[in-house]
């Protein structure tokens, strides 16, 4: 079980210029997916932000807003962060390939901005049969 108050999720700028981002707030509400391993019965709050575009450098300055006014609004630290990567930028699927820019925003949240991160919010069944059979990687 992890122990968070605040999720912040991260989604591909390009993909959800069609996508509304309706599955991964169902599965987060839902605690399904990769958000399975939090609390279902204790508040936890969530916010959807896009990388910002090809490099994901909006990244950093998103985060440490959402840093700043959670801690001065709510009295939320930053240890009590957890950041979601969304499966648009961390698995091949339906939407493209993994992103080029993982590395780099993986080091931004990780080592720069120093927030727990995780890969990934809905695992589609029909995505994960294409990764079995070698149709998407990962």
């Amino acid at each position: 079980m992890i122990e968070k108050d605040y999720i912040a999720v991260i989604q591909c700028h390009i993909v959800m210029e069609r996508c509304s981002g309706y599955f991964c707030e169902k599965a987060f509400h839902e605690r399904s997916g990769l958000f399975s391993d939090y609390p279902a019965d204790r508040p936890l709050r969530m916010i959807a932000m896009t990388c910002g575009a090809c490099c994901g450098l909006a990244v950093h300055r998103k985060l440490l807003d959402l840093i700043r006014y959670s801690e001065k609004k709510e009295g939320i630290q930053r240890d009590r962060i957890m950041v979601h990567l969304a499966t648009c930028i961390t698995h091949d699927n339906y939407h493209g390939p993994v992103c080029p820019h993982l590395d780099y925003i993986e080091t931004i949240i990780g080592e720069k901005i120093q927030l727990d991160f995780r890969r990934g919010t809905r695992i589609s069944d029909l995505s994960e049969k294409r990764r079995e059979n070698g149709i998407y990687q990962l």
